[in-house]
């Protein structure tokens, strides 16, 4: 059966991503596999107080509403999941073998206001082992940002 792969952290340029992923792979007749990846935040050598079980609590909910959006939107695709402590773009490029496709969104939750690809995407774009679609937000300016279109 063939796979697309779609990256999830939350954000609005995620959400349009798994959109247009749970579309295509409904169009398709595709598998899911929704991959939300979360990395200990470097603390530039200052030590800081911060709940470990949280980051990866905050990823599989965020997997797990993904999910439930996906089957309602097209309960016929077949989900799977991934909620990995991992640098995202990496997770992305590793979960990307095998795939038909890897769809991100142009910038996540650290994006830089401005950048018109995240350096998620960017590194997805250059290191995938399938085709890439970088989907941005409806309603973002196209002189901005290129289409995701067929």
């Amino acid at each position: 059966m063939s796979r697309i792969v779609v990256g999830v952290d939350g954000s609005e340029h995620a959400t349009g991503a798994l959109d247009w992923a749970a579309r295509e792979a409904q169009y398709r007749q595709d598998d899911l596999h929704i991959v939300s990846a979360w990395l200990y935040p470097n603390t530039m050598g200052y030590a800081i107080a911060v709940d470990m079980d949280q980051f990866a609590k905050t990823a599989q909910d965020i997997a797990d509403l993904a999910t439930a959006r996906v089957h309602a939107m097209a309960p016929e695709v077949v989900v799977t999941t991934d909620v990995l402590e991992a640098q995202p773009a990496l997770a992305l490029v590793e979960a990307s073998t095998g795939a038909d496709l890897l769809v991100v969104g142009t910038r996540g939750m650290g994006g830089f206001r401005g950048l018109v690809v995240g350096s998620v995407s960017q590194h997805c774009v250059h290191h995938a082992h399938c085709p890439v679609v970088v989907v941005r937000p409806v309603g973002s300016d196209p002189a901005h940002a290129e289409d995701a279109d067929h």
